[in-house]
């Protein structure tokens, strides 16, 4: 062993680091970026459950109840119903993770000492339905009681997973959150791959475009992406017995949009990418924030507003919302639009910007 051999080696690579930018700034900027974004995102303490109300008694005790609900912040009216009915639908929907039913007969209940108020919960959310159980557990001050704390009668019905299997939350989002990661990766590694190989001068020789460069990149990890997906389903059913409510169709065309998607970003990936280690080094930068922030493994309601918003930029985060509704609650695409148009805006803003990107690298 040669102690000078050796530092110039070192020396070298230090060299070789210091002109390489990109990774130098990843080496610092993802543990500084992620301890920040993830020691404030990542949060058990689920709090402002969307919630509706179906107050059908409409009494001063009921209403003072339901202010006490709310007072304690686990959720937070978004929505109002006239009957149980309503926040079933309104469950089935995804527009609401709770749902709070005050009988007609609330007052002779009361009087009778029996149930009072029927909480409703999607149960495709196993930290959610957690959190909504506490609900049942909490001292409610009642004024008719003489001020005295006691435990108001709450049920707790849960819907879509009643056993709270976790298999049923967790094979669902598993399918996104391998698309996202096999997906970005396999393309973000694709211009670059040419680059390296010396295959670039030759594709800028031919007559192929731009646009229909990267389309052609693109075509064939969508059959992969849909043999995953089969892949997935067909074990989650078999072995796990996971339940699919909803259209076998929707569930398809949901990944097909989740496929999309993480296609697009990865080519913008292979665009900015200079080697191999590189691509996958921001492949991984998003994938981390994916998987954490999307409600994949923790809830989306206890993020604080900021995480939110980044999460909403994140595909997986309204893939999750389709593959659960669709799955798990029955409902079907057209219910939830606003994911589905999510899903195409950024994957259209994506593509754009690979186009545009690459055009620029030819130049």
């Amino acid at each position: 062993m040669n102690l000078h051999r050796l530092g110039a080696i070192v020396s070298k690579e230090l060299r070789q680091l210091r002109r390489d930018r990109m990774t130098l700034g990843m080496v610092i900027g993802i543990p500084v970026l992620q301890l920040l974004l993830f020691g404030f995102a990542i949060n058990m303490d689920v709090r402002r459950l969307p919630a509706a109300i179906a107050d059908e008694s409409a009494t001063s005790a009921s209403r003072a109840i339901v202010q006490d609900l709310l007072a304690t912040e686990v959720i937070q009216q978004v929505a109002t119903a006239r009957t149980a009915d309503e926040l079933v639908e309104l469950l089935r929907q995804g527009r609401i993770s709770v749902g709070i039913a005050i009988p007609h007969d609330f007052e002779r209940r009361r009087g009778e000492g029996r149930e009072l108020i029927q909480v409703m919960v999607d149960g495709s959310d196993s930290v959610v339905q957690s959190a909504a159980r506490q609900l049942a557990q909490l001292p409610i001050l009642q004024a008719q009681t003489g001020g005295s704390q006691m435990a108001a009668p709450i049920s707790v019905l849960s819907f879509y997973n009643p056993e709270r299997r976790s298999p049923v939350n967790i094979v669902p989002g598993l399918i996104g959150v391998i698309l996202t990661l096999t997906m970005v990766l396999f393309t973000s590694i694709a211009i670059v791959r040419e680059r390296e190989r010396g295959n670039m001068e030759l594709l800028i020789t031919t007559p192929v475009t731009s646009a229909e460069l990267m389309i052609g990149k693109v075509l064939p990890y969508i059959g992969l992406g849909l043999i995953q997906t089969s892949v997935v389903l067909l074990l989650g059913v078999w072995i796990f017995a996971v339940p699919i409510r909803g259209s076998v169709l929707d569930v398809y065309l949901s990944a097909l949009l989740l496929i999309a998607a993480n296609l697009s970003l990865g080519l913008l990936i292979s665009t900015q990418a200079r080697t191999q280690f590189q691509a996958m080094q921001m492949t991984f930068f998003v994938f981390l924030p994916s998987i954490l922030l999307s409600g994949f493994m923790f809830p989306f309601a206890g993020m604080p507003a900021f995480a939110q918003w980044i999460a909403q930029l994140l595909p997986l985060t309204h893939f999750i919302r389709l593959i659960r509704g669709v799955m798990l609650r029955g409902a079907s695409l057209g219910e939830l639009m606003p994911s589905v148009l999510a899903l195409l805006v950024f994957t259209t803003i994506m593509m754009a910007l690979a186009i545009l990107k690459f055009r620029k690298r030819l130049d």
